[in-house]
C-alpha cells in the first residue's frame, strides 16, 4: 500500500539525479531509498542480493521498501533474510517482520516474532494489546461472515482508493491519469500522481461511468480522501501541499500533504484554502465530519502523535473557523499506525489501524463515540472487509448497510482496488427487549404507563409509554444486566431485573402491576405508604449512593404525580462518632436529599427538612456514653436513614 495512503507521501524537489555520480549500485540503490523512491531502490537492492551480495542494512531497507508500499508478501521474504543473518533486530523489525509474516498465512511464526517485540519493548502500546488479547483471532472469527464484498467494477490496473459519497455519487482518488503532457510519477510508489474522480451510483450503489471530478481541485500533484458538507456547497480533501501554484516544502526540500478547503459557488468548485492547523513540516490528511459537522477528524503525524500517524479531532466553530486539534490519545491510537477515520451519523468511529491484532497489514476498526465523547470498546470489523494484506477508507451508508472500501488484497486489479460491500450483520449484538403491562387482578391492558429501562449500576438509559395495547419496546445489548421499572398512577410502582441472552434476537419480560391500596394523610411515612425503602447512607457519609437515587427516583414519581404534596424529610444516623458530629452529619443528609429532589424538578417550598443525629436509634444500638456499641454493621446500617412525612395534601 502506498505511503500517502497512511500519510507520509511526499514530493521531492528532484526528482531524478545523475547516475554519473553514483559509485555503485548498493550507493544508487541507499541514494533512492532516501529519497523517498522505494519501489526503484528496492529493484536495485534485489539485484545486488541475486549476485550474492549480503547486508543486514541492505535487507533492512529492502524489506521495508516493500512494507511501505503494502507488498507484504515481498517484505516477509526480505525481512526473513535480514532475521536469518542477525536475529537480534531492532523490536520495530520484529513487528513489521510479524505483521508481514501473518499477511502470508504464517500466524504462528507472527505471534512469536510479537512476542520477541513485546520483550523488546514491554511498554509500547501495540505488544501490550498483543499481550492482552491472545485470543485476538477468535474475536476476529466472531465478527466475521458480516459482509457480501465484491469488486466495486470502477478499479482500474492503477491506484484506485478511498471512496466519499457525494449525493447519489461517488468521488474517490485514482493514478489511472497516465497519459496528460508532463504527468510525472510519484518516487515513493513509482505511479503516477493521484486525481479525484467521480460516477453515479445506481440501484444497490452499483457505480456507473467513471468521470473526472473538478478541474479546480486536481492538481498535477496527488489529491485525495474528499468529504462533502450535508448541503453540498463545501468540501475538504486531502492534496500535495500545492496552492496557486506553488509547491511548499520543508527544510529538507520535502513536500508533505494538506486538508484543503473548497467552496461550490456558481455551480463550480472554487475558492481552495487551506486549514490553519496544516503545517509544511507535517502531514495532516484524510478528513471526515462528525454527524452535526461541528467537529473533523483527521489523521496526522504533528507534534504529539503517539505514533507513525494519529486520528486527531478538532472543533469547527459557527464562523467556520477551527479550534486546536486533539489528538484522541491512546485509547484509540498507538505506536504504529492510525489513519482513515470515519464518523457516521450512528456516531461509529471507523478507522484503519496496523497497531492492532488483526488480520495483517491495516485493518479496519470501529467504536461508538459516546456523547461526552468519549471511545467505546474497540474492535476488528472482521474477515471480507479485513484480509491479511491493506484494508482502509471503510464508507458506509447506515440506512442501506452499503458501502465501499480500499484494499490490495490478491485477485484485484491494480495496486489497491475498491470493494463494495452490503453488511448483512450489525457488529454490535443487540437484542429487542419487550413486554405488556397488564393490571395483576384483572388482566386488563395498561397504555401510557411509563417504562424505564436503567443498566445494572442504576444509570437511566432510556424511556418509553406503552401504547394503546400496553406494549413496550428496549433495543439493549447482547449478554448485559438491566433494571426494568414500570410507573403508573394509581398503581404500585414495580422493578423487575433481566439478563440479556448473549445472542440476537428478542426477549420478553412482562409487568403485572398492583393497584395501590393505601391511602395516605398528613402525618403518614411515605416511604412505608409505598413501599419506598428508606435513603441508606454509607458510614461517615452524606452523598447519595446509587441505589439510593433509585428510591429517591420512586418518591420523585409520587410528588409528580401529587403536586400539592409536601413533604419533610427526616436524616438520622447511627451511634458511632460523637451526638454532635452526628446532629451536623444528619443535617447535611436532609440537605443533600432535598438538593437532589429539587435538582429533579420538585419546588423547594414543598420540601423541609432536619437532622436528627442518633437521638432517634430505631433499635438499640446506642453507644453512650462510652461511644462504643456491640451492634453489627447491618444493625447500624438501619439507623443510618431518612424519613419522609407527609405534611401536606
Amino acid at each position: 500500500m502506498k505511503n500517502f495512503i497512511i500519510l507520509y507521501i511526499t514530493i521531492l524537489s528532484v526528482f531524478s539525479f545523475n547516475a554519473f555520480a553514483q559509485k555503485s549500485k548498493t550507493t544508487s540503490a541507499n541514494k533512492k531509498y532516501d529519497n523517498f523512491a522505494y519501489i526503484k531502490a528496492a529493484s536495485t537492492y534485489e539485484k545486488v542480493a541475486e549476485k550474492g551480495y549480503k547486508s543486514e542494512d541492505m535487507f533492512q531497507k529492502l524489506g521495508n521498501s516493500y512494507y511501505f508500499n503494502g507488498e507484504l508478501a515481498k517484505a516477509a521474504k526480505w525481512y526473513g533474510e535480514l532475521f536469518v543473518m542477525n536475529p537480534n533486530q531492532e523490536s520495530e523489525y520484529c513487528y513489521r517482520y510479524a505483521q508481514s509474516l501473518k499477511s502470508i498465512g504464517q500466524t504462528e511464526k507472527s505471534n512469536q516474532m510479537l512476542e520477541s517485540f513485546n520483550q523488546k519493548v514491554s511498554n509500547d502500546t501495540r505488544g501490550k494489546l498483543y499481550k492482552n488479547n491472545k485470543n485476538y483471532l477468535e474475536q476476529i472469527k466472531a465478527n466475521s461472515g458480516r459482509y457480501q464484498i465484491e469488486d466495486a467494477g470502477i478499479n482500474s490496473k492503477y491506484s484506485d482508493y478511498g471512496s466519499a459519497l457525494f449525493g447519489n455519487k461517488l468521488v474517490f482518488s485514482s493514478a489511472r491519469d497516465t497519459g496528460s503532457i508532463g504527468q510525472r510519477k510519484h518516487t515513493w510508489t513509482d505511479q503516477h500522481f493521484t486525481n479525484l474522480y467521480i460516477t453515479e451510483l445506481a440501484e444497490e450503489m452499483t457505480p456507473g461511468k467513471v468521470n473526472r471530478f473538478s478541474k479546480k481541485v486536481n492538481s498535477k500533484f496527488n489529491e485525495s480522501t474528499p468529504v462533502f458538507t450535508k448541503n453540498g456547497q463545501t468540501m475538504y480533501f486531502t492534496r500535495n501541499n500545492y496552492l496557486d501554484g506553488k509547491k511548499g516544502k520543508d527544510g529538507k526540500d520535502i513536500t508533505y500533504v494538506k486538508i484543503y478547503k473548497a467552496s461550490f459557488v456558481n455551480n463550480k468548485w472554487d475558492k481552495i484554502t487551506e486549514l490553519p492547523f496544516n503545517s509544511d513540516a507535517y502531514s495532516t490528511a484524510h478528513p471526515t465530519l462528525s454527524s452535526d459537522e461541528k467537529t473533523m477528524y483527521f489523521a496526522s503525524d504533528m507534534p504529539g502523535t503517539l505514533g507513525q500517524s494519529d486520528i486527531f479531532k478538532v472543533k469547527i466553530n459557527d464562523d467556520g473557523s477551527f479550534g486546536v486539534p486533539q489528538n484522541l490519545g491512546n485509547t484509540i491510537n498507538t505506536e504504529g499506525r492510525e489513519t482513515f477515520p470515519l464518523v457516521t451519523d450512528e456516531n461509529e468511529l471507523y478507522f484503519a489501524s496496523d497497531g492492532r491484532p488483526g488480520l495483517g497489514g491495516l485493518d479496519v476498526f470501529v467504536s461508538k463515540l459516546g456523547a461526552d465523547a468519549s471511545i467505546g470498546e474497540i474492535q476488528n470489523v472482521g474477515d471480507g472487509v479485513n484480509s491479511p494484506k491493506d484494508d482502509f477508507a471503510y464508507l458506509i451508508d447506515t440506512k442501506s448497510r452499503r458501502g465501499f472500501v480500499t484494499s490490495n488484497r490478491d485477485g484485484g486489479q491494480g495496486y489497491d482496488d475498491i470493494y463494495k460491500f452490503l453488511e448483512t450483520r450489525k457488529l454490535q449484538c443487540l437484542q429487542e427487549l419487550y413486554g405488556t403491562v397488564t393490571d395483576i387482578n384483572s388482566s386488563q391492558l395498561l397504555p401510557d404507563t411509563k417504562m424505564s429501562l436503567f443498566d445494572s449500576a442504576f444509570n437511566l438509559i432510556n424511556t418509553v409509554v406503552t401504547d394503546t395495547n400496553g406494549n413496550y419496546k428496549f433495543e439493549v445489548e447482547c449478554g448485559k444486566n438491566y433494571n426494568v421499572r414500570a410507573a403508573k398512577p394509581e398503581y404500585m410502582t414495580k422493578e423487575q431485573k433481566i439478563a440479556i441472552p448473549t445472542q440476537n434476537g428478542k426477549t420478553n419480560l412482562n409487568f403485572a402491576l398492583e393497584k395501590e391500596v393505601c391511602k395516605v394523610a398528613v402525618g403518614d411515612d411515605l416511604g412505608k405508604c409505598f413501599g419506598i425503602k428508606m435513603i441508606y447512607f454509607d458510614l461517615d457519609k452524606y452523598n447519595i449512593r446509587t441505589e439510593a437515587a433509585l428510591d429517591l427516583e420512586k418518591i420523585l414519581d409520587v410528588l409528580n404525580q401529587n403536586p400539592t404534596m409536601k413533604l419533610d424529610i427526616r436524616s438520622h444516623t447511627d451511634c458511632r462518632a460523637t451526638f454532635k458530629y452526628n446532629e451536623t452529619l444528619s443535617e447535611n443528609r436532609a440537605k443533600s436529599t432535598i438538593k437532589w429532589l429539587v435538582k429533579n424538578g420538585i419546588a423547594a417550598d414543598r420540601l423541609t427538612g432536619k437532622g436528627y443525629g442518633e437521638s432517634q436509634l430505631v433499635n438499640d444500638c446506642g453507644c453512650e456514653p462510652t461511644n462504643q456499641s456491640p451492634c453489627t454493621e447491618e444493625q447500624h446500617q438501619m439507623n443510618r436513614r431518612s424519613e419522609f412525612i407527609i405534611t401536606a395534601l
